[in-house]
């Protein structure tokens, strides 16, 4: 897991309109929250997006971006905004290198089956770039 302080892993995914994001481009302008789910449309993940779009201005009044990271697809991502009318900014990591990197793909269990996936965890990046 990343430590307070350490810098954030950089990385290029695709938002849910197919344009590629770099984290690096935001460096020096905008703080970061990053947050990764499990799944779009399930209620625990609507929830959570659903208050990040709430709050959304209270952020942007403090320089801050909101980004969601899951393995869903941008396809998933775009139709999860629409029914939802999110207005926050979903990245689509499918094969879990980004997941990987910030240590929130893990072994986890669901009904007493063990699998790996994606524990919720989100993460706060300052505008130096480092976790906080």
């Amino acid at each position: 897991m990343l430590q307070d302080g350490q810098v954030a892993p950089g990385f290029g995914l695709l938002d849910h309109n197919g344009d590629l994001f770099h984290l690096s481009e935001y460096r020096g302008d905008f703080n970061v929250v990053l947050y990764f789910y499990p799944k779009d449309d399930t209620p625990g993940c609507t929830v959570e997006a659903q208050d990040f779009t709430r709050l959304q201005s209270q952020f942007a009044d403090l320089d801050t971006m909101i980004l969601g990271i899951s393995r869903d697809t941008t396809a998933s991502h775009g139709d999860f905004i629409e029914k939802y009318d999110l207005g926050i900014t979903l990245l689509s990591d499918p094969e879990g290198k980004v997941c990987e990197q910030y240590g929130v793909w893990q072994e986890k269990e669901k009904d007493g089956k063990k699998g790996m996936g994606i524990v919720r965890s989100t993460f706060i990046i300052d505008t130096d770039g480092k976790v906080r």
